[in-house]
């Protein structure tokens, strides 16, 4: 009785080892996923890896909104609002402008103004990140002074003139803001004051006014008054004297 049992044991092992296959993925040899042996969907493992970056390109200009208002238009249906942006674009290398502009909507308000921006650009006259001297200039209530700086002092200025003299390529300088702090006109008042700067090599030391008639007339009579007191001398001299008492 012992060896039969022993010997139907061993007989049924080998099919229950048949019986019961090895689990496996969908389609696949055992252990592996969906789609091949690398277990992820379509093997490629796409969870646990990294999108190849797409290097960005550097932008030529830098744009940024100085300000942004809610402006209505009133018809007879009743009111209709729109949006109105101020934008300012540089290339921080002396080059620099704003633009504004209306939009049905934000986006649309500050795209049509950088478009605006562009066409305006000024070149900025700098020497060695500052102004050459200083300027001001006045746009409606708002008045603008600009003053150069040394090295290291930085940008002494705020809201909108700062944001200006930034995306203009200006490190150095001073400012103060003498009107009105309505930032439109403040932003093309220092537009204005940027422009009026002269290089160092086209100053001018001499003006040459023109003569007034008081001048001219002077000059012309000099000659005349110069002898007349001559002559004067020459009568009050000693010589003169003893030659009338001689005579």
């Amino acid at each position: 009785m012992a060896e039969s049992t022993t010997t139907a044991t061993t007989a049924t092992a080998p099919a229950a080892a048949v019986a019961a296959p090895a689990p496996q993925g969908r389609g696949g040899a055992p252990g592996q996923g969906r789609g091949g042996p690398q277990g992820g969907r379509g093997g490629n493992d796409r969870r646990g890896g990294r999108r190849p970056e797409v290097p960005q390109e550097e932008k030529q200009f830098d744009e940024r909104t100085l300000h942004i208002d809610r402006v209505a238009r009133v018809v007879k249906g009743g009111r209709r609002f729109r949006f109105r942006a101020l934008v300012v674009v540089g290339d921080r290398k002396g080059r620099v402008g704003i633009g504004m502009a209306k939009g049905a909507d934000v986006t649309a308000a500050v795209t049509k103004a950088t478009e605006v921006a562009k066409k305006h650009f000024i070149t900025v006259k700098l020497h060695k990140g500052t102004f050459p001297h200083e300027t001001e200039a006045k746009v409606s209530g708002a008045r603008i002074l600009l003053r150069p700086a040394s090295a290291g002092t930085g940008l002494i200025a705020g809201g909108v003139v700062r944001t200006i003299l930034e995306v203009g390529g200006v490190t150095n300088a001073l400012s103060k803001s003498l009107g009105s702090s309505n930032k439109a006109n403040t932003a093309y008042a220092t537009i204005a004051a940027l422009e009026s700067l002269v290089p160092a090599s086209q100053w001018v030391t001499t003006v040459n006014k023109p003569k007034s008639e008081k001048v001219v007339k002077a000059e012309k009579t000099a000659p005349a008054k110069v002898a007349a007191t001559d002559a004067k001398a020459a009568k009050a001299s000693p010589e003169a004297k003893a030659s009338k008492e001689s005579k």
